[in-house]
Order: structure tokens, then C-alpha cells, then sequence
């Protein structure tokens, strides 16, 4: 899936104020107050602004941290960037397709995931697509 370079207007045209918030200027949605933060019904998890498949639900878990945490993406699915902001390094994560911020991934943390890593991804950022078991 490949998207189109959108401008600034047309991102607020398909995207709620909050979603472009967060998907267009980097914003963070406050812990506990997503959607998707407790949810764990079988299915995939896209983008919110472009529809791309990004995680599978298999992938999910429960890390207490207030936001979805997904251990693995899609293969090709997320771009990682470094993110200087707030005085520390960290990494963004943002949509391959069409750049929409997603959050940030954190390594190391020992949870018991087959990488070890923490995509911390907030809810509004993604659209769910429920599968039959």
C-alpha cells in the first residue's frame, strides 16, 4: 500500500482535530484514555491516517504503561527515528506509508516478549480491523 504525499489541509480533512494532533504534529495522547490501550480481540491493528497494516494482534500485550504495547510490527510496516526531544533520546516510530506519528519504541525493559522491545503506540493513532479466529 502506498499513499500519496497529502498536505497539511487534506490531513485535516480525513482525520479528526486529535488525530491530526497526534498522526501530523507528534502529539502524545494522555495514558489510560485510548482505546485500544485494554484491548485484545483478534485482528489487525492499521494506521489510523492511511489504512496500512501495522501490528497484529498476536503481537500485543499488556505492559501497564497506559498506551498499546506491540513487541513487533509488520515487516517494512514502521519507519524508527531517533527523537532528541524533552532533553533525552528516544525513538520515534511512525508509519512507512504516509509518516503519521505512531509514538516511540523502548529496548531492554525485560518484559517477556520475544524482543524485548516496547512499541508504545497511542490508540488514536490506529484503526482496528477484527479477523474470525
Amino acid at each position: 500500500m502506498t499513499s500519496l504525499p497529502k498536505s497539511e489541509s487534506e490531513w485535516r480533512a480525513v482525520l479528526s482535530p486529535e488525530q491530526f494532533r497526534v498522526l501530523r504534529q507528534k502529539g502524545t495522547e494522555r495514558a489510560g484514555t485510548g482505546a485500544y490501550d485494554k484491548h485484545y480481540d483478534h485482528g489487525v491493528y492499521c494506521c489510523a491516517g492511511c489504512q496500512a497494516p501495522l501490528y497484529k494482534s498476536t503481537s500485543k500485550f499488556d505492559s501497564g504503561c497506559g498506551w498499546p504495547a506491540f513487541f513487533e510490527a509488520f515487516p517494512g510496516a514502521i519507519d524508527r527515528h531517533d527523537d532528541f526531544s524533552f532533553g533525552m533520546r528516544r525513538t520515534e516510530i511512525t508509519c512507512k506509508n504516509c509518516g503519521g506519528h505512531l509514538g516511540h519504541v523502548f529496548y531492554g525493559e525485560g518484559f517477556p516478549t520475544p524482543t524485548d522491545e516496547r512499541h508504545c503506540v497511542n490508540s488514536i493513532s490506529l484503526s482496528f480491523h477484527k479477523e474470525d479466529q
